[in-house]
Parts: structure tokens; C-alpha cells; sequence
């Protein structure tokens, strides 16, 4: 079987066409439904609010009951911008962060029950989710490189809704065969940028759960 690309997940009523080899492309689209869906050595991510960084797990410090998340040293993604000076905008960008963590963590196998990935999903955006790391598995595929999250902008919709919107550089990101550790290459093209529009909900915990996800793969507004 062969790999789905790369930080691409599939829409909730369908999956991707597959790649006729396990090359899967950098230029990476994660799309659910829109009616659904500094380096830490441990988890080999960065986040950045200008020239000073700062921890994309804000929230996730707050809390001894949220999981842990790990990613492997072959794979850094980095988010920019954490820090708006309004704490629940702050708690939105760090949930949002963990949940794009999350998703890899349980690709790469550092989360293999899933547990993050339950934790910061809900609704048909777990379920696709869930689905789309199961392609992983199937195909015998996992992730490395980079991908650095930029241009994020919170937006709240009452006490306990929120849009994100921010674009995303997966030109470094590639598959790896898990039995050959070999690195599927490919080039960089528009489409290795992509543009995300996201619904975060907060549950009784007081977590921002990514409820919904629309991209746009090689939108003009994320191009360097």
C-alpha cells in the first residue's frame, strides 16, 4: 500500500488518492470538512514570537493532566507568533500548536494509543484524524523534516469559539519508510504552502479542541 502524503489529512467522507510510490510530496494540504473537521530536545519543537522564543505548550505547562507529547529528534515544527499579550488567544495558538504536535506524535509513533491526538480533537476532526494516521501505519510510512506554522491569527467567536487562521511552510517536511529509514525527497513548489483556516471549540477543562479544518493548498497569502 502505498503512503498519503505528508501533514496531508483526508476530507471526512473520503480518502486521498494515494502516490504510486511512497515519494509523498512536501507541499502538504491537511483538509477536513468544513462541516466537521527554541528546540525541545524531547519533543523536537520550536516556537518563536519574533527574535524570542517561547514554548508552544503555554497551556500545556498549565496543566499536570494533559499529555505529554514527544516527537521523535528527525522531525521540528516550529510556531510562530505565540504570544499576543491576551491570554486566551495565547491558550488558543499553544492548544492549536499541541494539536498539530499531537497528530505527528501518533504518525511517528511517540503517541502510539493516540492519546494526544484524542485530547486535542473533537467531533469528525478526530475521526479523520484517526483515520489518516491509520493510513501511516498501513502504508508503512512516518514523517521527518520540518514544517514551520506562521502568520497565526486568532479570532474569537464568544467565551468558548474561536477561528485560527495561519499558513504553513511544509517545504522540509518528507516521508520516510519505516523498514529503510530512506527519505522521500521531492521539490518545492507553491503548493508547499498551504493556508489553514481552523475552528477551535473549549471544552468543560477549559481545553481549545480543533473541531474543524479547511486548507488551501499553494494560497497566494502564504507564499515567501
Amino acid at each position: 500500500m502505498n503512503a498519503p502524503q505528508p501533514f496531508q489529512e483526508p476530507t471526512v467522507n473520503s480518502r486521498p488518492t494515494f502516490l504510486t510510490t511512497l515519494a509523498l510530496t512536501a507541499a502538504a494540504a491537511l483538509t477536513l470538512s468544513a462541516c466537521g473537521s527554541g528546540d525541545d530536545k524531547a519533543g523536537g519543537t520550536q516556537a518563536e514570537d519574533g527574535n524570542k522564543p517561547t514554548s508552544p505548550s503555554a497551556s500545556a505547562a498549565a496543566s499536570p493532566d494533559r499529555p505529554k507529547i514527544e516527537l521523535p529528534p528527525d522531525l521540528t515544527l516550529t510556531f510562530e507568533g505565540g504570544e499576543t499579550g491576551d491570554p486566551v488567544k495565547d491558550a488558543i495558538l499553544a492548544d492549536s500548536a499541541e494539536r498539530m504536535r499531537a497528530v505527528d506524535a501518533a504518525i511517528t509513533g511517540t503517541d502510539p494509543e493516540g492519546k494526544a491526538l484524542a485530547f486535542y480533537n473533537t467531533g469528525k476532526a478526530l475521526k479523520a484524524a484517526q483515520d489518516w494516521v491509520a493510513q501511516f501505519d498501513e502504508a508503512g510510512a512516518t514523517v521527518t523534516g520540518e514544517a514551520r506554522y506562521y502568520d497565526r491569527e486568532v479570532s474569537l467567536r464568544g467565551e468558548d469559539s474561536a477561528t485560527l487562521i495561519f499558513c504553513a511552510d511544509e517545504s522540509k517536511g518528507f516521508s520516510k519508510d519505516k523498514r529503510t529509514n530512506e527519505i522521500h525527497k521531492t521539490p518545492v513548489t507553491k503548493n508547499s504552502y498551504v493556508l489553514y483556516n481552523t475552528r477551535l471549540d473549549k471544552n468543560a477543562d477549559g481545553v481549545w479542541r480543533t473541531s474543524q479544518i479547511v486548507s488551501t493548498r499553494g494560497a497566494a497569502q502564504c507564499q515567501p
